[in-house]
């Protein structure tokens, strides 16, 4: 067994510890004809892809992908509970194996509404052999539909990379209560860790804490005071620093079809026990825009903060911009965009890294179940840092086509 095996069966354990902690969410079903004691939606989906991958100066590789992805929600009012997730596994048929390896993407939701309390806590863990581009598996190529919102929080892995197999797992939690009609205090946390089996990035622990309240000035439009802080860790290195984060935020529903969030603040980084990363007020704020109606659904997020370093860089300050849009025509085909731009600034001054991807498939459903699909997708990062050779140079392009089994979504239990 090589060394990388065994790292990767090390890993691989941390990806199946929130199914233990979900399994109370799912009672066993019980022997002899009865109904199944719980009730929700399912429904899963089958992908096989050949790809064709041409990387200028890495050469060329063609790979061939199989993944499956299954969801589940259930019909619980009081407490919501869904699971998304997405694994399979790419294989390299010719040339350099830049992207071989398993990827699994889990994320799980279990909500609570008490009256004036509500609760949520999730967990979105995820295995791949690469930074995350695209969709909810974030791997390019496997058919799995694009330009839709993924349900979990994006990457803090800002920095492209290739051959890079990682951990990353986000847990958070918040508790809500309703104070009167108008406002509403919320507060959670979060913990957010990065590990490199390998040991060809920097591994990183990045626990925090919020709080916000918030004032309803109409049906449509609402006002958030928000104060977050956030400790970065680096176990490797034993040294850490701080953040702490004021920002207000705007909400409005436009319509049944179009809303904004609007936020912005100060952000102050402070409390370092390491000299490279200096004390500093910086700016951090978000933007969106959704848009959804009928067969046509589009977004836009734009995103300013301080990360970990994107597994490569002691702390960074990142600017983030994504855009994607669906299409649905006749009910048999789709067509699917996104886009997306990443700024990595190294707070030690130690150089900027810009990556952007962009990628558009098309899906035509033939029969019910079965959906043959074509995509197009390229990836490109510059850099003036000094990253490692695993951290993406250049620019990849990738043309892929396929097939695809989707189920109809089932209604289970009672």
């Amino acid at each position: 067994m090589t060394q990388r095996m065994r790292r990767i069966l090390t890993a691989l354990p941390l990806l199946f510890l929130p199914l233990f902690a979900a399994r109370g969410q799912v009672p066993s079903a019980v022997s002899g004809p009865r109904a199944l004691p719980f009730s929700g939606t399912v429904k899963y989906d089958f992908h096989y892809a050949q790809n064709a991958e041409f990387g200028s100066s890495l050469g060329n590789w063609q790979t061939s992908v199989a993944s499956g992805t299954a969801s589940y929600a259930n019909l619980s009012r009081h407490l919501p509970f869904s699971m998304d997730y997405s694994g399979g596994y790419t294989w390299t048929l010719r040339g350099p194996a830049y992207a071989t390896g398993l990827f699994q993407h889990l994320f799980l939701s279990q909500g609570l509404d008490h009256g004036k309390w509500n609760a949520l806590a999730s967990d979105d863990v995820s295995y791949r052999p690469q930074a995350p581009t695209t969709g909810f598996s974030g791997i390019p190529g496997t058919g799995e539909p694009i330009g839709i919102p993924s349900p979990a929080p994006p990457s803090g892995q800002t920095i492209l990379t290739l051959n890079t197999h990682v951990v990353d797992n986000t847990v958070a939690g918040t508790l809500s209560r309703r104070l009167n009609y108008a406002y509403l205090f919320t507060a959670g946390g979060t913990w957010n860790l990065l590990r490199y089996p390998d040991g060809n990035g920097i591994n990183s622990n990045s626990p925090g804490a919020t709080a916000a309240l918030t004032r309803r000035l109409s049906a449509r439009d609402s006002l958030s005071a928000r104060y977050r802080f956030t400790q970065f860790t680096y176990p490797d290195f034993n040294f850490s620093f701080t953040t702490h984060t004021g920002m207000l935020d705007f909400t409005r529903a436009w319509n049944r079809r179009v809303s904004t969030d609007m936020s912005g603040g100060p952000e102050w980084t402070g409390g370092s026990r390491f000299a490279g990363v200096p004390r500093a007020l910086r700016a951090s704020g978000t933007a969106s825009l959704t848009y959804s109606f009928r067969s046509v659904s589009a977004a836009l997020a734009y995103n300013r903060a301080t990360n970990s370093g994107g597994g490569y860089l002691i702390g960074a300050e990142t600017d983030s911009f994504a855009a994607t849009l669906s299409r649905e025509f006749r009910r048999s085909l789709t067509v699917g965009l996104n886009a997306s731009y990443m700024r990595t600034a190294g707070l030690q001054n130690n150089g900027i890294t810009n990556g952007k991807f962009a990628g558009v498939q098309v899906s035509r459903r033939v029969g019910p179940q079965i959906t043959f699909f074509v995509n197009y997708t390229v990836s490109d990062q510059s850099t003036s840092s000094a990253l490692p050779g695993n951290a993406l140079s250049g620019m990849i392009q990738m043309a892929s086509i396929g097939i695809g089994y989707g189920s109809k979504e089932r209604h289970i239990g009672h």
